[in-house]
């Protein structure tokens, strides 16, 4: 997910490295690389303040799925061209952009030669303004038969208008085969693919008579708005014209497209939510069955003794330091299972890394990483491998946050394994239900075992089911492991998390659910 943020800043207490006045602040945004660091930009230079409030804004690109590091450099400029390698420095502050964009009032101290100096407020609205859907369920009546051995397999296009004139696609529906009077399936449009969210920009519809070959055969047309369509209730009839029979005697249309439901509602973005208050919870599942091999041997996924860090490690490590900037609290419940545990020695599908079953919260990534090395020494690898147990557990705490009925806790289930699970009935009929629900599933398969049946999970390609039941939504991201073992660490975390954001916010949207703060005000 890619958005534009821009940024506000504004300081207190700055240094002042002027003799005779007070110092000309100017700040200047650079990312973070190693210890590499490129210039994003910069704001206006201030004269004599030392709390200043910067008026110009600094844009940046905002990728939820990674962990942009950041550094505000503060300089007292006195060259004419702000040469910053002229500039006095009088602090820095580094931090990352998800720490920024979930924070209401993000404020921290200026270090400057290692002991804070001042102190910089940074605020962050995402560009793009309100956004609306449009829930759309449409028929068509008597359309003009375009096939020799039947009727026509027709389908919809919506283009919006661009500035030259042209038109670009913003839509286009399924077509139904063989009928004259086809019934599309409701569809969800957002208006700034439709219209770019101007209400009077000219949006065309096309209807088509769809062929194998691809050249399909235009049955009519017909041009609506945005400020139109709201205004519109179920009933209202567009005559869909063919634009080159218009002109022939007696021609009227060649059929019509008819509203039976349509709704525009708002249309809250995943950055809304967030800066509302909503905040991600972060759990991990971890594989402790006996495939993974003898801990203390070198091959064992479970090995801790190497150069690198293990598979476990690594993908708890990239995924969590993305999401620890959206948990205020930074206590993460952390699972095992497939393991015998002490002092009886019984097999448990679902127990808590740290020991406590009361309280399975661990303190900050490491406090999961170290839970889960101190876990491998005290348990005995077993099996089978069920997953559904946890799921069920973080469905129960997903449940229990609906009950707010607010955009306040999502919860993010990581579950690492290195097979096949064994309980995978039980664990479609959990994501089935869980579905329903605050919570999205990103599974990792780690080792070299056969996962093709693990893609079942992830509903990219169909909706996940099982006898009648049909998942609400989709929310499993799967992938190996291995497809990533060579790549830096950043990749994976982006591959699983980079469907997150809309996950999370179309959840939301479904149930109407403004941002906290909107709901408060």
């Amino acid at each position: 997910m890619v958005s534009k943020v821009d940024m506000t800043v504004s300081c207190e207490g700055l240094r002042d490295a002027d003799v005779f006045s007070k110092s000309d602040p100017i700040c200047v945004l650079y990312s973070l690389d190693g210890n590499r660091k490129r210039e994003i930009g910069r704001t206006e230079r201030i004269d004599d303040n030392l709390n200043p409030k910067f008026q110009k804004q600094i844009t940046v690109d905002y990728h939820f799925e990674e962990v942009q590091r950041l550094a505000f450099y503060l300089f007292d400029i006195d060259d004419k061209n702000n040469d910053v390698s002229k500039a006095d420095f009088l602090g820095k502050c580094e931090c990352t952009l998800g720490q920024i964009v979930s924070s209401s009032n993000f404020k921290r101290p200026l270090d400057y030669q290692g002991r804070n100096y001042g102190s910089i407020s940074i605020q962050a609205q995402e560009q793009g303004g309100m956004q609306k859907s449009v829930k759309l369920t449409l028929k068509g009546v008597k359309l003009d038969k375009k096939d020799w051995f039947g009727k026509s397999d027709p389908f919809l296009e919506f283009h919006r208008q661009l500035l030259d004139g042209s038109y670009a696609l913003a839509h286009r529906t399924e077509y139904i085969k063989n009928t004259l009077n086809p019934r599309w399936k409701p569809m969800k449009i957002n208006t700034r693919r439709l219209c770019d969210n101007n209400p009077d920009t000219v949006i065309r519809v096309e209807c088509f008579d769809w062929n194998s070959n691809g050249s399909h055969d235009l049955i009519g047309e017909f041009y609506t708005t945005l400020a139109e369509l709201e205004q519109s209730s179920a009933g209202k009839t567009f005559s869909c014209v063919h634009p080159k029979k218009k002109s022939k005697r007696g021609y009227r249309h060649s059929g019509e497209i008819v509203i039976e439901q349509i709704t525009v509602s708002r249309e809250y973005s995943f950055l809304e939510y967030i800066q509302g208050g909503c905040e991600l919870n972060f759990v991990v599942g971890i594989d402790f069955t006996g495939s993974n091999g003898d801990p203390r041997d070198p091959s064992s996924l479970h090995y801790l003794g190497g150069s690198t860090p293990n598979q476990y490690t690594q993908a708890i490590t990239a995924v969590g330091n993305v999401i620890q900037d959206y948990d205020s609290d930074q206590l993460y419940p952390a699972f095992g299972f497939g393991a015998r545990l002490p002092p009886t020695w019984q097999v448990s599908h679902q127990f808590s890394l740290n020991g406590n079953p009361q309280d399975p919260n661990c303190h900050g990534i490491e406090g999961i990483l170290g839970a889960y090395h101190q876990c491998i020494n005290s348990v005995q690898l077993y099996g089978p491998t069920n997953a559904s147990p946890i799921i069920g557990n973080v469905a129960k705490m997903a449940r229990e946050a609906l009950h707010q009925q607010q955009a306040k806790d999502y919860f993010i289930l990581l579950l690492i394994t290195d097979g096949i699970l064994t309980d995978m009935d039980q664990t479609i009929h959990m994501i089935i239900e869980a579905s329903e629900l605050p919570m999205s599933i990103i599974i990792i398969g780690v080792g070299n075992a056969d996962f093709d049946d693990m893609e079942r999970l992830d509903g990219d390609d169909e909706v996940l089911s099982i006898g009648t039941r049909k998942a609400k939504r989709d929310i499993v991201q799967f992938v190996p492991f291995r497809d990533f073992k060579n790549v830096p660490p950043q990749k994976l975390a982006s591959a699983v998390l980079e469907e997150l954001p809309e996950q999370l916010a179309s959840y939301y949207n479904a149930l109407r659910f403004a941002p906290i703060h909107e709901t408060l005000t």
